[in-house]
């Protein structure tokens, strides 16, 4: 207490600006060797008071030093608003460096024997998910490494409700009764049960108290439609209960196969963090140390007798999820965070639906708030009220997000002065407290999130969102709840049809840019001030660039996300096995790697049906053949990588194919850490305002591109392999000897081949020896092309 007294006294003592100037980079300089030298919680303890003691100088010279004077009631009403934007970011760093300042790390649960083991509910809630994802996610839940007599997976289908099929439009109402059917017979091919409703009360809160109604486990599991859980899910997770019988929640991280629209329309999604690993991997342990990780509406277990108690899945918001953690933890209940990724699933791929999801996000949290006020909450400890507070008070962000976007212009164009400051105090507190301000953010979180990237996401959500926040204060219970759309076809370049805000926000600061410019250099007693307000201007200028690099939407490379596994299976394809290295799959096709030197172009044959049989994870029981057709081969190095594809996958199928796709966790662990490498200050700053100078004009190109015309597609028949491809023009080619026989010289993996061929005819296979033949000579081809000068 009396270091905290001593500080504080410290703390309010006036000092000169060089003063203040030298206070500050010294600190950045002790918390730069504590950052390069220095490891450990203490160090992370002292970095961070360190930092925080320039902030608070800032915060402290900020209130009582810049404020204009309230003779001029116009600007003094916009620097009062400056102001509180400023103190919200700061209420909201000194929150998150509380919560996240030693982030609990769990050890895994005991695992118990089979007989031990409880029953289990898995609820897998559905409103207009396409039955493929649905098939995919049921037989991912039953291949569950769990015993399967204390295992029931429910499908909770309320796009099949009597409300639905009873619809007074006939073809809804038709399309309701098909859906009802396909459904129940899908759960009967993969062993789940079907379980729909009357009327579509309360959302999915009520889809899921529907499902209580029915279900009798001890613990029930919740899955989204789109989130397929690993094999390891449960023996990762369900010894947590055991330990404490007053624990009701265990939730897992969202993972996700496909990029976001950011991630997308940036090119980042191999290489930066997902802007949820954040929340999931630091916050989330964050709040998991002081009793605070919340439910998150999927990939999470929980007590039923804990739900009993408080009446079922709350559903007076429509972000059930919080709300019923909220009410289970002010009952005494407790809740594990497991920081391992466990499912995999979508996210929204346009930008519409991406800002409709977090709109639905944001009005439940204020709902909440207004509505469960967490400081008044009976039954929360005080580190539980603040945690659950700064959850909720996030979502004020668009607030001063669009402040800082728009406050620069007031001055460049209307000469008001909202922030009262020389620039030599403009660099000693100011640019002082920025810097530090990123350092200990990017201490913290400098693995999850790149510089900057976190003011992206923040301004491109916020242009929206303030609507979203306006809807539920005027009217806290109005908002309704809305399924986020996922699995959207982007087949080419467009712009969002959200994009005019973005550009109309670009165009103005683009303007004040040029206006700063402009009177800085030309117009009589402008002072250095514009030079500052102009260059804040400018960073807001890039942060708008990048946004509209955000709003050109760029067409999706793959029609279903994949996954990078490394499982190992059996190819047959003409009578012949072959041993293969599966390196990636999706629900449409997977690509494995044939241990023979072979190099193909993928033209010149005919696609092959055949079959893949994947070797079992430990403990796994075998699956069956998955049915296949080789589409096309490439040569990497020496070996031939084959992409199969799957075409008219029964019920059935869908086991095995959760059982490659799903059989091991860790592929989805290597992808994510694969992406986790420190983004230093300086180069994500870098990286940043690439994006912001570049973006902008190709989403101006955007704007020229003509919408394309859906055209009949032409097969082209292919060339036989003994012609090769003539350019137009060219004098007529001698004929190539080329195949098995030739003159001419053939590689060594041609020879084994050759060799190899009549052995090979007499087990039956020839198709298979025939087509890697194929290969091979269209290689010596492209390489003997290759060679020959061109036509003149």
């Amino acid at each position: 207490m009396a270091t905290t007294a001593a500080g504080l006294v410290l703390l309010s003592q006036p000092v000169s600006t060089q003063n203040q100037l030298a206070m500050s980079l010294a600190a950045m300089a002790t918390m730069l060797l504590l950052w390069l030298f220095l490891d450990g919680p203490r160090t992370r303890f002292v970095f961070l008071a360190m930092g925080s003691l320039v902030v608070l100088r800032y915060i402290l010279w900020r209130v009582t030093s810049t404020l204009p004077s309230a003779g001029d009631p116009v600007s003094f009403g916009f620097g009062l608003v400056l102001l509180v934007g400023e103190l919200y970011c700061v209420f909201i760093l000194f929150v998150s460096l509380i919560i996240n300042a030693e982030p609990l790390r769990r050890r895994p649960p005991p695992v118990a024997r089979a007989a031990d083991l409880p029953q289990v509910d898995v609820f897998v809630p559905s409103y207009n998910e396409d039955a493929g994802i649905l098939a995919m996610t049921l037989a991912a839940a039953r291949q569950m490494n769990y015993p399967p007599e204390k295992l029931t997976v429910w499908l909770l289908d309320d796009g099949g409700t009597d409300q639905k099929c009873a619809d007074a439009d006939p073809e809804k109402a038709a399309a309701a009764r098909a859906r009802r059917a396909h459904l129940r017979a899908l759960c009967a091919d993969l062993g789940a049960r079907y379980l729909t409703r009357e009327r579509n009360l309360h959302a999915k809160a009520g889809n899921l108290n529907n499902g209580l109604a029915h279900a009798s486990g001890e613990i029930v599991v919740v899955f989204d439609a789109d989130h397929a859980p690993f094999r390891s899910f449960l023996r990762e997770t369900v010894g947590y209960f055991a330990e404490d019988p007053r624990l009701f929640l265990v939730q897992t991280p969202h993972a996700f196969l496909n990029p976001d629209p950011v991630e997308r329309n940036l090119r980042t999604f191999e290489r930066m963090p997902s802007e949820n690993e954040m929340f999931y991997a630091v916050t989330q342990r964050g709040l998991d140390k002081w009793n605070g990780s919340f439910f998150c509406g999927s990939a999470a277990l929980l007590r039923r007798a804990a739900l009993d108690e408080a009446g079922g899945f709350s559903g007076i918001t429509i972000t059930e999820d919080c709300e019923t953690a909220f009410e289970l933890h002010s009952r005494g209940w407790t809740s594990v965070y497991v920081d391992k990724p466990l499912i995999a699933g979508l996210q929204p791929d346009t930008l519409a639906d991406f800002i409709g999801q977090r709109s639905r996000w944001c009005q439940g949290m204020f709902q909440i708030l207004m509505l469960k006020n967490p400081l008044l909450q009976r039954g929360l400890k005080p580190i539980q009220k603040v945690a659950y507070l700064s959850s909720m008070t996030f979502w004020f962000f668009p607030a001063p997000r669009l402040i800082f976007m728009f406050a620069p212009l007031l001055h460049i164009f209307f000469d008001l002065k909202i922030f009262v400051a020389s620039v030599d105090e403009s660099i000693a507190y100011t640019a002082t407290y920025i810097v530090i301000n990123l350092m200990m953010q990017n201490y913290v979180y400098g693995k999850f999130r790149w510089p900057f990237v976190s003011e992206l996401y923040e301004y491109i959500q916020g242009l929206y969102l303030s609507k979203a926040i306006a809807a539920v204060v005027l009217s806290p219970r109005r908002p309704t709840f809305k399924v986020t759309n996922k699995g959207s076809s982007l087949d080419h370049d467009h712009l969002s049809p959200l994009s005019l805000p973005f550009f109309a926000v670009y165009a103005l600061l683009l303007a004040g840019c040029g206006v700063a410019a402009w009177r800085y250099l030309f117009e009589p007693g402008v002072t250095n001030l514009m030079l500052v307000v102009g260059l804040w201007n400018f960073f807001n200028l890039l942060t708008a660039g990048a946004a509209l690099g955000v709003c050109a939407e760029r067409r999706q490379v793959e029609r279903t996300p994949s996954l990078p596994i490394d499982r190992r299976g059996v190819l047959t394809l003409g009578g012949r096995a072959v041993d293969v290295a599966v390196e990636r799959v999706s629900v449409e096709a997977c690509t494995v790697r044939v241990p023979a030197a072979l190099l193909t172009t993928g033209a010149g044959h005919r696609p092959m049906g055949g079959a893949l049989t994947v070797v079992p994870v430990d403990g796994a029981r075998p699956a069956g053949a998955l049915p296949v057709t080789l589409d096309q081969v490439s040569r990497q190095r020496d070996d031939a990588l084959c992409r199969l594809s799957f075409h008219a996958l029964r019920p059935q199928d869908y086991t095995a194919l959760a059982g490659l796709m799903y059989g091991d966790a860790e592929a989805m662990r290597r992808f994510q850490m694969r992406r986790r490498r420190h983004k230093d200050i300086l180069s994500g700053t870098l990286q940043f305002a690439w994006w912001g100078l570049l973006e902008p004009l190709r989403a101006i190109r955007y704007v020229f591109l003509k919408e394309p015309r859906p055209a009949a597609i032409e097969r082209v028949p292919a060339l036989p392999l003994d012609e090769p491809v003539q350019p137009a023009g060219a004098p007529p080619l001698a004929p190539e000897p080329v195949g098995i026989g030739a003159a001419a010289p053939v590689s060594e993996a041609a020879a084994d081949l050759t060799l190899a061929r009549e052995p090979a005819e007499a087990d039956g296979s020839s198709d298979w020896v025939r087509l890697m033949l194929e290969f091979e000579n269209e290689r010596l081809l492209a390489g003997e092309r290759a060679r020959r000068p061109s036509p003149a």
